[in-house]
């Protein structure tokens, strides 16, 4: 009974003291100030980001994917988005936010279906992104 044991021991305590510690957040550099970051995402150059302007052009229900700030709200539930390239109308429950606090200079991202029957087009939010 001894000697199946040792070995059974010896597996669960090996495999930790070869564990290497490299995950998780390392605080041994500073963050960009927030004035310098584009859009949040750094070094992601090549991935397709969806703009305002492009959003207007999609068909009506398409699914709309944004990044930028909620820069005004017109009461209730209509707020404007804006970003590089423009701005759109928003309708965003209350629900959506779920207890959160958007500031206008808070970088966000938005998920919703575009509404083209309103006039002006209007993006129907679901789900918000800090």
């Amino acid at each position: 009974m001894k000697l199946s044991v040792a070995p059974l021991l010896c597996c669960l305590i090996i495999p930790a003291a070869y564990a290497d510690d490299n995950g998780g957040l390392k605080k041994d550099t500073a963050p960009p100030p927030p004035h310098a970051l584009d859009d949040g995402y750094r070094g992601a150059e090549d991935a397709r980001i969806m703009t305002v302007e492009q959003a207007k052009e999609m068909h009506d229900g398409a699914t709309i994917s944004l990044r930028g700030n909620l820069i005004e709200g017109s009461g209730g539930d209509k707020f404007k988005f804006r970003d590089k390239t423009g701005t759109i109308d928003t309708v965003i429950p209350q629900a959506v936010f779920d207890g959160r606090t958007v500031q206008p200079d808070n970088m966000i991202s938005i998920n919703g279906s575009l509404d083209k029957k309103s006039n002006p087009a209007v993006v129907r939010v679901d789900r918000i992104q800090k």
